[in-house]
């Protein structure tokens, strides 16, 4: 079908079905999907949970070919508003040029499924076009935008984002988290977004370019009591200057309420192409990503898969249970636990567990705060032989032997 419609509107589609593909193809005029304008008669091909919204500034005439689930034009749209914020950011960015300061960094919040992840991505896109090479952090450890669920990272952005396949994922600055939830280990969390701002930091003051570019960091959707906790913890870490708060007043007032006066609070409605998600519907985003990593999403990849000896492999995983307080060693916190590097003895209970790579040499090196190379997903246990197998982008052998245990599994279907 071939649509033509006005400036300032807004063609949403959702592709649900397994096996089916649809293909949109710019005819005429101007668009962009999430801040990444549309080349003029290229075919862009979407498969199975692809939720796209096409923006036109000044009108364009669009052909979509193939079977959507869901498919309409949309006049009221936030885009408005959305470029507002990034003309605020921009202003700012050209201040730091001059002054050689460090440019804005902007944190979002609110809610599941209002669609943070999809502003942070509008925002950086528009940029990027300005020449601007800012740095995206992702603290959702639920569906890991920059590697994989189950971590956070950061990554600098130097191109607009593949309109089907997202930003370039060279060279992300990664750490192990190992959980789907901050709730599972809130210590920990902690401790990595601190360590993960000072990262930023220092990569802002060795390239010019983007310590005036700034940040955008993406946060996760739990909101409330500790979770509230954690969206300070993280804007105090990383020194915000701005949040933007997407749907959620008792969340604005709360933060107008809490942050010092130099951090402007704004509040955005969501769009109303936002899709809310359900359990299932999130489990299988993250087994998507999780596939993505290992198989590629447009341009097949191939992984390797071979076995590593026990012995040749160091397992950890960070955080022991917490022990009441008349059991710890004399001037040990319970906190101290929730950080602790603990030996994991392989065996059976590995099956489909993902495992990051560790940069670190060795385990008297500060394993938790030191970032991953990678990720392993084991596949095969043989108790007899003392080996597990696993799927990895790259062949064997792996890089490094200290490898980190994730809560988070992958069953490998190919």
């Amino acid at each position: 079908m071939r649509k033509n419609w006005h400036k300032d509107c807004e063609l949403r589609f959702e592709v649900e079905s397994k096996n089916e593909k649809v293909t949109l193809e710019l005819k005429n005029g101007l668009a962009e999907v999430f801040g990444t304008e549309l080349v003029k008669g290229k075919k862009y091909e979407f498969t199975a949970g692809a939720k796209v919204a096409v923006f036109t500034w000044q009108g364009c005439t669009i052909e979509l070919v193939g079977k959507t689930d869901v498919s309409y034009v949309a006049k009221e749209t936030p885009m408005g508003l959305y470029l507002n914020c990034h003309a605020a950011m921009e202003r700012m960015r050209e201040m730091a040029e001059k002054d050689d300061t460090r440019g804005p960094i902007t944190m979002i919040v609110g809610p599941c499924d209002v669609g943070k992840s999809t502003l942070c991505r509008i925002l950086l896109n528009y940029a990027v076009r300005m020449g601007r090479r800012p740095i995206f952090v992702d603290l959702d450890v639920g569906q890991g935008h920059i590697a994989i669920p189950g971590t956070v990272g950061a990554l600098l952005v130097e191109r607009p984002s593949n309109i089907v396949e997202g930003f370039s994922q060279q060279a992300p600055l990664v750490f192990h988290f190992g959980h789907k939830t901050p709730q599972t280990n809130v210590t920990l969390y902690n401790l990595l977004v601190t360590r993960l701002a000072e990262v930023c930091s220092d990569r802002l003051q060795a390239n010019k370019k983007a310590k005036a570019s700034g940040i955008v960091i993406n946060t996760c959707g739990w909101v409330k009591g500790d979770g509230y906790k954690l969206l300070t913890h993280a804007a105090q870490a990383f020194e915000v200057d701005a949040i933007l708060v997407l749907d959620q007043e008792r969340l604005y007032n709360e933060l107008v309420r809490d942050m010092p006066d130099f951090v402007k609070v704004v509040f955005l409605p969501k769009s109303g192409g936002v899709v809310e998600r359900s359990q299932a519907q999130r489990s299988e985003a993250r087994d998507q990503g999780v596939r993505e990593y290992f198989y590629g999403s447009r341009t097949p990849l191939y992984p390797h898969s071979f076995e590593v000896k026990w012995n040749e492999a160091r397992l950890y995983k960070i955080g022991a249970p917490v022990l009441p307080a008349s059991c710890m060693p004399l001037g040990m916190k319970a906190e101290d636990n929730l950080t602790k590097l603990v030996a994991v003895t392989p065996g059976p209970s590995l099956l489909h567990h993902l495992l990051s790579v560790s940069f670190a040499d060795s385990p008297e090196d500060d394993v938790v705060q030191t970032n991953v190379a990678g990720f392993v997903c084991v596949t095969n246990v043989d108790v007899e032989r003392q080996t597990f197998t696993v799927l990895s982008p790259q062949p064997r052998p792996l890089p490094n032997t200290v490898l980190l245990l994730s809560d988070i599994q992958f069953m490998d279907s190919h």
